[in-house]
């Protein structure tokens, strides 16, 4: 039912397939109410609706006509439906007199496209007995509700909603069992009062502890999460789907939403944006209005906005650069900018789904950019990565820095033993924000050499910069820190001068390539792939740029332009497969896809039996059997833990395969 089109971090953009059409997501499901529809939601960009089967089946009137008609005539919808249960009368009223077993019927019988469970909705802040309790239901229904699914071979997909309030232990235990149900979608329940409350991080938590949990091929709804200003943040935790009754009901109330917050009616001055309302009409004619007709307007201007938020975010998950929007989002609100925070403790986690090169260049917007994964992941790389004698520190420059160093480099001072400077034991890097220290023989690799940072540092900066330049030191004999870093630091270290003053960084294309393939593929894969004795680097005559590495005559690797990462030949593929220890840059598959995967044919996620985990989307890879026998290369479209998730679409994107006779 779900297939992803784009990545970044954990959000994605996918297609959600149904019975009445495929939904592009991330999405917003309006609200429709079966007796009170107050506007033609579909005319907004409506693309997938949610409705109350409830209401419906209390209701002898519109029930009738459900099952007669149908759902989707009885409100005059044409495309994908939602059904919720009740579970929202049952949390406002207590009780409501329809089994799980009679709901789930009924939303078959009227055709709903999507179908859910009667879940108990759990309110946060509950004591545990009571939470474990109603979980204990909620997980019984959800079994009662598959396994009549199967047994009637119904057609309806079907929604498992993840409770447990806001015991996170409760909502990993849930997400755990929902899964080995293996149900369609997977809403995350009980969340409406913790948003009423400004309660985000906590949401955050919530959100996180229970989509770890739950399976990649499969599409999240955040239940009741209707406003745009949290959107962005709550896709970067890997939510696909939204409802909103927001739209309505702040329009019934006069109040406009907007990505910063909400605007009542009688402050506005001026229309808060450009909208098909907003265009053409004031605040003063608004309010001068029947209300009826302003309750329908306000509720269109609701829609656009949040549509449009929609549209924005995903662009923003092809481009690479949700982060950036999160992080401005979420300073419209101190709690959401505290959320945000909140999320960032989640590094592990959002690292293993985020691609190492995305289109758009990484930006500095202010200090939580520092807690991205791109900067994490660096300086975790860089930790592990081999460490000559000494190390010479330079300030930032035009990027690429290397490309810009020529003659003597500046005045330094010492830390740690004085040596003789020797250039072949000295490795060369720049302090600069967001990366901290960056090498220069892998300053174009990407994000290194993509990004953006304001020239006046905040004091976050610095103080990243100082923690960075303090932690590595310790990690060589002698450092040479540039005397413009000292000054702008204002650090006080040795005042001692080089026994040398003729520092300089000699450029070397040998052993820039070898750097940057021990970055991306692992340590020692530079000497593996580039050990002849015949080594001729090939550079754009354009851009000065290295494009083909060939040994005598034979490709090796090519070099991406984009963002300077190596793509492997044939004989590339094979030094790097004799090299590197099982499973490490590998993509295994089965017996069934080799001969197809030797003719060059893309791999798909079924096929795939073990992956390295450190595996990410875009990452260049290895194809191998399950013997470990070469049988081609290619790229990765998904995650090592996505692939293992999905039994449908693409996997790799095979760039050649290997035939038997060529191993």
């Amino acid at each position: 039912m779900f297939e992803i089109k784009a990545k970044d971090n954990r959000a994605r953009v996918g297609v959600l397939k149904t019975n009445h059409g495929n939904i592009k997501t991330p999405n917003l499901m309006p609200v429709i109410h079966p007796k009170k529809q107050v506007i033609d939601v579909k005319e907004c960009g409506a693309d997938i609706v949610i409705t109350n089967a409830y209401l419906i089946y209390k209701d002898p009137e519109l029930k009738q006509k459900a099952i007669d008609k149908g759902l989707h005539n009885l409100i005059n919808f044409n495309g994908p439906i939602m059904t919720d249960s009740g579970s929202f009368q049952l949390s406002v009223y207590g009780d409501i007199d329809i089994t799980n077993k009679e709901i789930i019927e009924f939303q078959n019988l009227i055709k709903t496209d999507i179908g859910t469970s009667l879940d108990i909705p759990t309110a946060p802040f509950v004591n545990r007995e009571k939470a474990e309790k109603d979980l204990k239901i909620t997980l019984n229904r959800a079994k009662e509700a598959v396994d009549y699914k199967r047994s009637t071979n119904m057609g309806m997909a079907l929604n498992s909603v993840v409770q447990g309030s806001t015991f996170l232990d409760l909502r990993r235990k849930c997400g755990a069992e929902l899964t080995k149900l293996n149900a369609d979608l997977y809403p995350i329940g009980a969340v409406v009062p913790l948003m009423e409350s400004y309660n985000y991080a906590d949401l955050v938590d919530i959100v996180m502890n229970s989509v770890a949990y739950l399976p990649d091929n499969k599409s999240r709804h955040l239940m009741g999460a209707g406003h745009p200003m949290v959107f962005s943040l709550c896709v970067a935790m890997g939510c696909d789907l939204f409802d909103s009754a927001a739209y309505v009901l702040y329009a019934e109330d006069d109040r406009l939403l907007s990505t910063r917050g909400t605007f009542k009616l009688e402050n506005l001055k001026e229309m808060p944006c450009s909208c098909e309302v907003c265009s053409n009409y004031t605040p003063d004619e608004l309010r001068e209005m029947s209300k009826k007709e302003r309750t329908k307007l306000i509720a269109k201007h609701n829609l656009y906005v949040s549509f449009a938020e929609l549209r924005l975010i995903r662009q923003a998950i092809y481009d690479g650069n949700l982060m950036e929007l999160v992080e401005e989002r979420c300073r419209v609100h101190p709690q959401l900018l505290n959320a945000y925070r909140q999320l960032t403790n989640y590094y592990e986690d959002l690292e293993k789904y985020d691609p190492r090169s995305k289109k758009s260049a990484f930006f500095y917007t202010g200090p939580e950019s520092l807690l991205r994964s791109e900067v994490k992941r660096h300086l975790k790389k860089l930790r592990k990565m081999p460490k000559k004698r000494d190390l010479v520190i330079l300030p930032p420059s035009r990027k690429p820095y290397s490309k810009y160093l020529s003659g003597k480099l500046g005045e330094f001072y010492v830390y740690g033993s004085e040596n003789e400077i020797d250039l072949d034991k000295t490795d060369f890097m720049v302090l600069d924000i967001p990366f901290g220290l960056i090498p220069l023989e892998i300053d174009e690799i990407y994000p290194l050499g993509q990004n953006e940072s304001p020239k006046n540092r905040d004091a976050d900066s610095l103080e990243f910069l100082k923690d960075i330049l303090f932690e590595f030191i310790k990690y060589y004999d002698q450092v040479l820190i540039h005397s413009k870093i000292i000054k702008d630091l204002n650090i006080d270290l040795y005042d001692k001068h080089p026994q040398s003053n003729e520092i300089r960084y000699l450029k070397n294309d040998l052993k820039k390539i070898k750097a940057i393939a021990d970055y991306q593929f692992g340590i020692g894969s530079g000497s593996a792939l580039f050990s002849g004795d015949d080594i001729n680097i090939e550079k754009s005559k354009k851009t000065g740029k290295i494009r083909h590495v060939f040994d005598g005559k034979v490709p090796i690797v090519n070099m991406r332009a984009s963002d300077s990462y190596l793509i492997l030949s044939k004989e590339g593929a094979k030094r790097l497969h004799a090299h590197m220890e099982y499973p490490k840059n590998r993509i295994v598959v089965n017996e069934d896809s080799v001969p197809f995967v030797r003719d060059g044919k893309s791999v798909f996620s079924k096929f795939v039996v073990d992956t390295d985990e450190n595996i990410r989307t875009n990452d260049e890879v290895l194809i191998v059997s399950e013997d470990d026998k070469l049988l081609g290369f290619g790229k990765s479209l998904l995650s090592a833990h996505e692939i293992h998730d999905f039994n449908t679409g693409q996997a790799i994107k095979t760039r050649k395969g290997i035939k038997k006779e060529e191993e």
